[in-house]
């Protein structure tokens, strides 16, 4: 007789089958808080429809998507079996239902809609946490638009196409697809986030606008993209261009892929190397101003770096309070012990901030204003340097809380981990973002004012929040050693800002708890040092899957 195995038992069940917008509490109430003054249609349409990218996102078979688009990554294909050069790149099926499902959804489709920007956000932020990689192509044509309404006549062509909420995979002339793709091409090898050090050339072919390129990109993500903006020198200077892959005449453009990367994660994504040989662009705003036209995309991908890292934070948060409510040790559940649920209120906490910024930041390009665009300057770059660098340290953090089941391959955690690091680097790594918030600091004076007052409207609720706004202003008022002091400077804005967004929005528990934690300095080195004596059990609560 065959023997027995034991029966399996004290595992979290998989977790499937859930609404991942309406089971976060933080994210569902930011957009209730945000649409509160929008008109009862526009509120019931955008609730209707994150609750079924919710469910989408949560259900079996995004997931699988999300799993064999990783284990199965892009091909390049550089010629066919007759020699002929295509630089194509293959994916899985999986990668283009991932897409077909963001376009879909409206996520390159912010900047014509009422609340296009914060439901645009919620959107990613909840797609984003059945795989991220695919995120890349959708967050440059959303950023897209911006840079090429400086062309009027190339926003007229090009803006419907990007805005499609529809998505045909394929090379084809743009004109004949319901919807398209963009990519960019900023970064070469010998200057990488330094732009200005680039070397491909520029030649005009007439007064038309019309050029001829030549030179070499470093980093050129999802090349299977329909178009794509890169900066070039030309006789005026470092310009602004649009590469189409496929001409209007249905040849294909000069766009020599010469190798994909092998990265450390967003392995479902391609990130290639690309040659330029008298390839054929159309100028995109004023020759020597291309970074100044390139610079309202790479704001909105820099706000998507903030997303997509906060998707990540939460999806780890989400793993590990699931398995800790599942798994019991030493006779009781994971969730009820008090040291993990120290750990796991300080994951939630971090991952509540990240998210309640990220809404605050998205409402602030709906609204459009003097104020709210001068905040902006200063609020992105702050946000992107804090919320992307805090997520590595907090999904490795997710990751042990389920232990070796965490560290395996099967949990998902270790795919988050890959991906956690890339936001930080994507767009200007976190030196670039501190000094970027220096130049502000120095060159826009009415940027600084506006994020003290967002600050300030939090002033007398916390003590704690008013003594950190205190030290800022005296770090701020000393000019000595600013460079250097940069990251730190940065780090200071950015957990005010959290903080005075939590006390003005979170519930008691969760504001006293951030601003006794990470104001007041009564923490220590690692998550789950927070101060016994607060109510860690309600913020874990708050952070739990209901059900």
């Amino acid at each position: 007789m065959a023997a027995t195995t034991h029966t399996v038992s004290n595992q979290a069940p998989l977790l499937t089958g859930y609404d991942v917008y309406g089971s976060d509490r933080v994210l569902s109430e930011g957009m209730e808080r945000h649409l509160a003054g929008a008109a009862p249609e526009l509120a019931a349409e955008v609730r209707e429809e994150l609750t079924g990218l919710g469910r989408a996102a949560g259900s079996r078979q995004a997931q699988e998507w999300g799993t064999q688009a990783n284990e199965n990554p892009p091909k390049l294909r550089t010629h066919d079996r007759y020699g002929n050069r295509i630089d194509e790149v293959e994916f899985h099926p999986s990668w283009h239902r991932l897409l077909g499902q963001a376009v879909g959804a409206g996520l390159t489709d912010a900047w014509g809609r009422p609340a296009g920007h914060l439901r645009r956000a919620a959107g990613f932020f909840v797609w984003s946490q059945a795989e991220s990689g695919h995120g890349c192509p959708v967050s440059m044509t959303h950023a897209a638009v911006p840079a090429l309404r400086t062309d009027p006549e190339l926003a007229a062509e090009w803006e419907p196409r990007l805005t499609s909420h529809v998505y045909e995979e394929g090379l084809r002339p743009a004109g004949q697809k319901a919807g398209v793709l963009f990519g960019m091409g900023m970064t070469e090898k010998q200057g990488g986030s330094d732009v200005r050090a680039n070397t491909t050339t520029a030649v005009a072919l007439d007064a038309s606008g019309e050029y001829l390129l030549t030179g070499h990109k470093w980093f050129c993500s999802a090349p299977m993209c329909d178009g794509f903006l890169v900066l070039a020198q030309a006789p005026g200077g470092l310009t602004c261009f649009l590469v189409p892959r496929v001409l209007p005449d249905g040849t294909r453009n000069v766009f020599a892929i010469q190798r994909l990367k092998d990265k450390l994660g967003n392995r479902s994504n391609a990130s290639s190397e690309v040659e330029f040989d008298g390839t054929w662009a159309r100028r995109v705003g004023e020759e020597g101003r291309g970074v100044r036209t390139i610079i309202e995309m790479v704001a909105a991908t820099r706000l998507d770096c903030v997303i997509g890292s906060a998707s990540l934070m939460r999806q780890a948060l989400t793993q590990a309070a699931h398995h800790a409510e599942h798994r019991s040790a030493f006779g009781s559940l994971l969730i009820d012990q008090p040291l993990m649920r120290n750990v796991l209120a300080d994951l939630a906490l971090e991952s509540e901030a990240a998210t309640t910024l990220t809404l605050r930041l998205a409402a602030a390009y709906d609204a459009d204003t003097d104020q709210e665009r001068a905040f902006l300057r200063i609020a992105v770059p702050v946000a992107k340097y804090w919320v992307t660098k805090r997520c590595t340290p907090m999904v490795a953090e997710a990751l042990e809380c389920l232990g070796g089941n965490g560290y395996v391959e099967e949990s998902g955690l270790p795919r988050l981990l890959r991906e956690s690091p890339l936001n930080s680097i994507w767009e200007g790594s976190g030196n670039v973002q501190a000094l970027d918030v220096l130049r502000a600091l120095q060159r826009e004076p009415l940027a600084l004012g506006a994020f003290l007052q967002e600050v300030g409207l939090a002033r007398g609720a916390d003590h704690r929040l008013d003594s950190a706004i205190k030290d800022l202003l005296t770090e701020l008022a000393d000019l000595e050693g600013i460079e250097a002091r940069a990251r730190r400077v940065v780090e200071r804005m950015a957990l005010v800002l959290q903080g005075s967004l939590l006390v003005r929005w979170a519930p008691p528990e969760v504001a006293d708890a951030f601003c006794a934690s990470r104001l007041g300095g009564d923490w220590g080195a690692a998550f789950g040092t927070l101060p016994h004596s607060l109510d860690l059990r309600a913020v874990v609560e708050r952070a739990r899957i209901p059900g």
